[in-house]
């Protein structure tokens, strides 16, 4: 039993891992006037779109705090944050640093 439970597992993440490099490159990229160099070539991103993304997420997480939420005012605070690193990250990537 042990041995199958062992063998499953690794078909699984074989799989898994399978799904995710079979993935195109280019289904991530967004066109922007700002571009960040990837290993595979160039990905473009908007980044004044993310920072508007961040912002309304921000703005709703105000909201949510206001009325009470404050759990869901924390999650959109979260998506704020991963946002704002994403972008640091496109930045860095282009800066080279």
């Amino acid at each position: 039993m042990r041995r199958r439970i062992s063998a499953f597992a690794v078909t699984a993440a074989m799989a898994g891992g399978v799904l995710f490099a079979a993935l195109p490159a280019h289904a991530a990229t967004t066109t922007g006037s700002h571009a960040a160099v990837a290993r595979a070539g160039s990905i473009h991103v908007n980044l004044d779109e993310l920072r508007q993304q961040s912002a309304d997420l921000k703005a709703k997480a105000n909201r949510l705090d206001q009325d009470g939420e404050h759990e869901a005012a924390e999650r959109a605070r979260a998506e704020a944050r991963a946002i704002d690193n994403r972008i640091k990250a496109y930045e860095d990537a282009e800066n080279n640093v």
